[in-house]
C-alpha cells in the first residue's frame, strides 16, 4: 500500500481541520420529523450561512437519505453551482459521520469519493481514501474508479494515470470496463480524439468490449474534435454490432453531420432514425433547421417539414421547422411566402418559439416599406407575447417612416403590456 500512499500524498498538503476534532458531541434530534425530502434539505442549506451548514445537517433526520447516492448527488451538484464552499462542507460532514459510525462499506466510501469529483476536490477524496485505509477497509476497483473520476474531473490527469498504474500492478483491484470508460469520458469531453481512441484501444486489448456507453463517449468525442467522418463510421460500426443507439448518440451524430454540412448524410440519417420509430428531440430539430439555413435551401426545409409532419413528430419540433421556413423567407424578403407560412403555422395551432424570428419578419416588412401588410401580420400574431426589443424595433421603423399614428398604436400596446 506504500505506492498508494505515495500517490495520495501528492494530492494532500495537510490533514483537513475538520478531521482534527478529537470528540464530536452528538446533537439531540427530534423523532417527530417527517421523512426528509432532498429538495427540502437543499432549500434549507441554500438559506443557511456556511458557518451553520454542519449544524443544520446535524439537526435533520437524514436517515432517509442514507444509502441514497442520487439524493446526495442532487444536493451536492445543486449547491456547487451556487456555493462550492457549502457543497464541500456537506461532504466533510458526511465523512465525519462515516468515521463516527465506523462505516466500512466500500460502496458508501466509493460514492463519497465520487461526490468529491462533483466539487472537483481531490484532497478531500484522498482524505476519504486514507481514512478508509486507517479503518481497515480494503480498496476495491470501484473505489479506485471513483478516485480516478475525481482526479480527471479536476484536470489532474497525471494522478489519475498513476492510480491506473497502481490498479494494473495490484491483485485485488484490477482495472475494469468502468476504469477505461473514465479515461475515455475525460478525453471525450476535452475533444482529444487521439488520446480518447488510445484508451479505447487499451480497453479492447484488456479484453473489454465497447458497450452503448462507450460508443456514446466516442461519438461525442469525435464530434467535439470535428472528426465527423470518424463519428459517422463509428455509428455504422455500432449498428452492425446490433446495439440500438440512445437519444444522446442520435443527437451527437446528427450535430456532427450538420456541422460537417453534409446535407445528404444528414437527410439519410434522419430517415433511418424515423424508420426506427424514434422521436426527434428539440436539439435534433435545431441542428436540422440550422443546417438548412446555412447550407440548404428553403425547399429543403419545406421537405423536412413534410417528412416530420408525416412522421407525427411533436408540435414543438414542427414549430421549430415552421419558424425556420418563415425565417428563410423573411431573410429573402419573400413577403407572400412569409404570410402563407405564418398562416399555415397558425392554422396548425403552432406559434413562434423565438422572438428573434418575429424580429426578422418585422425587418423584412420594413425593408419592403409594407406597413399596412405588417399591421395585418401583427394582428395575426397578437397572441404572441412580444418582448421589449421587438416593440423598440417597431418604434424605430415607424419613426423612420414618419408614421406617427402607427407609432402611437405601438406605444399604447406597450403601455397595456406594462412596458411603459
Amino acid at each position: 500500500m506504500a505506492s498508494i500512499r505515495s500517490t495520495i500524498k501528492k494530492g494532500l498538503t495537510s490533514t483537513p481541520q475538520f478531521l482534527l476534532i478529537p470528540n464530536l458531541i452528538p446533537i439531540q434530534r427530534s423523532f417527530c420529523h417527517k421523512p426528509l425530502n432532498p429538495s427540502t434539505l437543499l432549500a434549507r442549506l441554500i438559506h443557511e450561512p456556511s458557518s451553520r451548514i454542519k449544524s443544520a445537517l446535524d439537526s435533520e433526520d437524514i436517515s432517509a437519505l442514507k444509502g441514497s447516492g442520487s439524493s446526495w448527488e442532487f444536493i451536492v451538484a445543486s449547491l456547487r453551482s451556487s456555493s462550492p464552499q457549502k457543497a464541500q462542507l456537506v461532504l466533510e460532514w458526511r465523512l465525519e459521520k462515516m468515521l463516527e459510525e465506523s462505516v466500512r462499506d466500500p460502496d458508501s466510501l466509493s460514492e463519497l469519493i465520487y461526490l468529491c469529483g462533483k466539487v472537483q476536490n481531490v484532497p478531500l477524496a484522498m482524505t476519504v481514501f486514507t481514512s478508509m485505509e486507517a479503518h481497515g477497509v480494503k480498496p476495491t476497483s470501484s473505489i479506485f474508479n471513483s478516485l480516478i473520476h475525481t482526479c480527471l474531473s479536476s484536470g489532474n490527469v497525471l494522478t489519475a494515470q498513476s492510480l491506473f498504474e497502481i490498479m494494473e500492478n495490484s491483485e485485488g483491484y484490477k482495472p475494469n470496463s468502468e476504469t477505461f470508460d473514465a479515461f475515455i469520458s475525460a478525453f471525450s469531453n476535452m475533444g482529444n480524439a487521439d488520446t480518447m481512441q488510445a484508451w479505447f484501444s487499451a480497453k479492447v486489448a484488456a479484453g473489454f468490449y465497447a458497450d452503448l456507453k462507450t460508443y456514446e463517449l466516442l461519438i461525442s468525442g469525435f464530434v467535439k474534435a470535428r472528426k465527423y467522418e470518424s463519428a459517422d463510421n463509428l455509428y455504422e460500426e455500432m449498428m452492425v454490432s446490433g446495439l440500438r443507439p440512445n437519444i444522446t448518440i442520435l443527437e451527437n451524430l446528427l450535430e456532427g453531420l450538420c456541422k460537417w454540412r453534409s446535407f445528404g448524410h444528414a437527410k439519410e440519417f434522419l430517415n433511418s432514425v424515423l424508420d426506427g420509430g424514434w422521436r426527434i428531440s428539440g436539439q435534433m430539430a435545431q441542428s436540422l433547421v440550422g443546417l438548412c439555413v446555412e447550407a440548404g435551401t428553403v425547399e429543403d426545409m419545406e421537405e423536412l417539414l413534410v417528412t416530420l409532419t408525416n412522421a407525427n413528430q411533436a408540435s414543438e419540433i414542427l414549430s421549430a421547422v415552421h419558424c425556420g421556413i418563415i425565417r428563410m423567407y423573411a431573410m429573402s424578403d419573400r413577403l407572400d411566402d412569409v404570410e402563407h407560412s405564418v398562416g399555415r403555422m397558425l392554422k396548425h395551432g403552432l406559434s413562434f418559439n423565438s422572438p428573434d424570428d418575429v424580429d426578422k419578419v418585422i425587418c423584412s416588412y420594413f425593408r419592403g416599406a409594407a406597413y399596412d401588410r405588417l399591421d395585418l401580420l401583427l394582428e395575426q400574431i397578437k397572441g404572441c407575447v412580444l418582448r421589449r426589443s421587438t416593440y423598440d424595433l417597431l418604434i424605430a421603423g415607424y419613426r423612420r417612416a414618419g408614421l406617427s399614428e402607427k407609432l402611437d398604436v405601438v406605444m399604447k400596446h406597450m403601455k397595456s403590456a406594462g412596458l411603459l
